[in-house]
């Protein structure tokens, strides 16, 4: 059974994660940023995952956002085959600080800014982006079902959620449930269980650093020897052997990496191509 993601839009096997793009420390100028996103689309990529919180500051908040929706007004390919993902409810503090807010209100409100800061009608996947402690997990999701119902956006996601939380979800979406984002790598490996999940019930697992985050996936490696060995053997880079791990692991995985430059989208998408043998993906664990 095919996820409704992939099901309802036809989403590649790899999407772009464009969070780098926006957060202080490893923002390139906007003009490799909007190159990057191009060449990603030019590779077949039509999934770009984006949070009103990716942003320099408290002040900037969806300054992402707005670059990917620059980005797609530059492009010349056809915008209407391009999922955009975004997320709400992980705020920025104190400048460059982060917070939480679930509350129906402010995930609303959080909404409209994202349509605005997107410039659509309807957002293609929004996610609730963290679970507030101080918040009904139930509220955070109904809000979700609103905006799902009155048509705001067009899918809902979770992000950061444990099991009984993605069936929760599921539940009071009545089934409509697209996606859940948590972080998975080799250096992260607990999200084993929301994975099986997701396969359970048709939705589409979205890994979030899933070559080990910002500052560790050019040292993914050295840090994981055999990723190294199977991609000395191969000919390709550790974080393609990566990516097809993770695409190995469940139909319903969509790695979403990001990416600041030109090149390094474009080896994550030749990942879609590259199919290990069951020795080396026991040998990858």
């Amino acid at each position: 059974m095919k996820t409704r993601l992939i099901a309802d839009l036809s989403v590649s096997a790899i999407g772009l994660g464009a969070m780098p793009m926006s957060v202080a420390g490893h923002m390139p100028d906007e003009g490799r940023s909007i190159r990057t996103i191009h060449a990603a689309l030019d590779a077949g990529v039509t999934l770009i995952d984006t949070a009103d919180a990716y942003a320099p500051t408290t002040a900037e908040t969806g300054h992402n956002e707005r670059l990917v929706a620059r980005a797609l007004e530059l492009w010349s390919g056809d915008r209407d085959t391009v999922l955009v993902a975004t997320k709400g409810g992980h705020t920025r503090t104190g400048g460059d600080g982060w917070g939480l807010d679930g509350s129906r209100d402010y995930l609303r409100r959080a909404c409209e800014r994202s349509l605005k800061a997107l410039g659509v009608e309807a957002i293609g996947l929004y996610q609730h982006h963290r679970p507030d402690p101080a918040v009904p997990y139930e509220e955070s999701i109904g809000a979700l079902r609103e905006l799902l119902d009155e048509g705001k956006i067009r899918l809902a996601g979770i992000s950061n959620a444990d099991p009984a939380q993605i069936r929760q979800a599921h539940d009071i979406l009545g089934g409509r449930l697209a996606s859940v984002q948590n972080e998975y790598s080799p250096r992260f490996r607990s999200s084993e269980q929301e994975i099986d999940v997701c396969e359970e019930l048709g939705v589409a697992f979205l890994p979030w650093s899933p070559l080990g985050g910002i500052t560790s996936a050019a040292r993914l490696g050295d840090a994981h020897a055999v990723f190294n060995e199977v991609a000395a053997e191969r000919g390709v880079s550790p974080q393609r052997v990566c990516l097809a791990w993770e695409l190995a692991r469940s139909r319903v995985v969509i790695p979403i990496p990001g990416a600041s430059r030109p090149e390094s989208i474009l080896d994550s998408v030749a990942a879609a191509d590259l199919t290990l043998t069951g020795e080396e993906l026991a040998r990858l664990g």
